[in-house]
């Protein structure tokens, strides 16, 4: 994983000025859909009701 990451930060530099900016809009898109998408609960769906009601 750290090659990986060292590979990438190699690489951004390699870009002009233009592309690091598209890719630094990208990262902060992503970063607050995350960030939104974490702080949200998750509500299930309802179990099913399995007691069945009984008839004297």
């Amino acid at each position: 994983m750290r090659r990986l990451i060292e590979r990438v930060k190699a690489d951004l530099g390699d870009l002009t000025a233009e592309e690091q900016a598209q890719i630094g809009e990208a990262v902060a898109v992503v970063r607050r859909s995350r960030s939104v998408m974490l702080g949200m609960p998750r509500i299930g769906q309802p179990l099913p009701d399995v007691h069945t009601t009984r008839s004297a």
